[in-house]
């Protein structure tokens, strides 16, 4: 493996203030490494991305530097059997509200994996004259970053189940240099101005679920996912969240699209999913009253409920990859 001159390396550092160090596995990447190299090439584009090893107290370690978080973001996504090592950081943006370091567990996000695997009669029978637009609803049983999920939001004449697209539009620092906006799966900072706006009973939201995946991450050993559930028998829970008509480039190949787009809200992890994903998970609503108080009540109220779901609430209920109705991986 290659390792550039230190003075190579920071020039790199200035030109790419986003950082995301990846741990080297037993055995090194194999294959890995050269499909890293074709979709940074093909995704990210030659000449803005550099790419250094180099071997730390703890782990030999593959950094990967970058000018923004969303293609840090993006990279993770396209590898998640990858593991971050420490020093994965970002000091490209810094405000009132942020020290201008992003943690390695807020650049990864939380929760970017989740399933509806109940009809919407189990979403109904929650609501009091829904509004049902989104037809028949089959089970959901891997619910991906930009992929199409079931969302309840106010309507005229009360609440509305509907069909949205999972990801919220980026910040402007974000977009810089960038053609498309790939969307902000999870909020985490309510003062930022950019996410404040969509706090209103407006754009409110709840996003209905049965289990949510996080990552366990083991040096040495690939990414396994972790679904948490409030008990076995996977009843619906929901997702504080906010959403949005917003339109933009989501793809390329798409063009510019008009789409409703939602995210939700994260919080710090209690001890059932920080003993696999410490220091975050999502603001998970369990009663109709929280449910009303979140759709309903002003905002300072309503973001009262940004608070880690009480301990013992969730258990673990399956590892691996979501399975279809036959019991094969998706």
């Amino acid at each position: 493996m290659v390792r550039r001159s230190t003075p190579q390396k920071k020039i790199d550092e200035l030109a790419f203030p986003v950082r995301v160090r990846f741990a080297i596995p037993e055995g090194g990447f194999g294959m890995r490494l050269d499909a890293l190299h074709v979709w940074l090439s093909t995704e990210v584009g030659v000449g803005f991305y550099a790419v250094h090893s180099s071997r730390g107290l703890a782990t030999d370690a593959l950094g990967v530097y970058l000018r923004d978080i969303d293609s840090a973001r993006a990279l993770i996504a396209a590898f998640p059997d990858l593991i971050l090592a420490d020093g994965t950081e970002c000091r490209a943006y810094t405000s009132p509200v942020h020290d201008g370091a992003w943690r390695s567990d807020e650049l990864l996000g939380v929760c970017n994996l989740f399933s509806m695997a109940k009809g919407q009669d189990a979403i109904r029978a929650l609501f009091d004259g829904l509004e049902d637009k989104t037809g028949n609803l089959p089970p959901l049983t891997g619910i991906y970053p930009d992929y199409m999920a079931p969302v309840v939001s106010n309507g005229e004449t009360g609440p509305v189940l509907s069909m949205m697209r999972w990801g919220m539009p980026s910040p402007a620092f974000a977009l810089k240099g960038k053609k498309t906006d790939r969307g902000v799966t999870n909020v985490r900072n309510t003062q930022s101005p950019h996410w404040r706006r969509w706090f209103g009973v407006k754009h409110r939201c709840v996003v209905p679920f049965t289990s949510f995946s996080e990552p366990h991450n083991q040096i040495g050993k690939p990414s396994e996912p972790v679904w948490f559930a409030l008990s076995e028998d996977r009843p619906v829970a929901f997702f504080a969240g906010i959403w949005t008509e917003w339109t933009s480039v989501r793809k390329l190949k798409d063009g510019e699209t008009t789409d409703n787009l939602f995210g939700f809200l994260t919080t710090e992890a209690n001890a059932d999913v920080g003993a696999i994903h410490p220091k975050a998970m999502p603001v998970v609503l369990t009663t109709k009253n929280e449910v009303d108080l979140w759709l309903q009540a002003d905002v300072d109220e309503a973001l009262t409920l940004q608070r880690p779901l009480a301990d013992g609430n969730l258990q673990i209920v399956a590892r691996g990859a979501p399975q279809d109705d036959f019991g094969i991986s998706i």
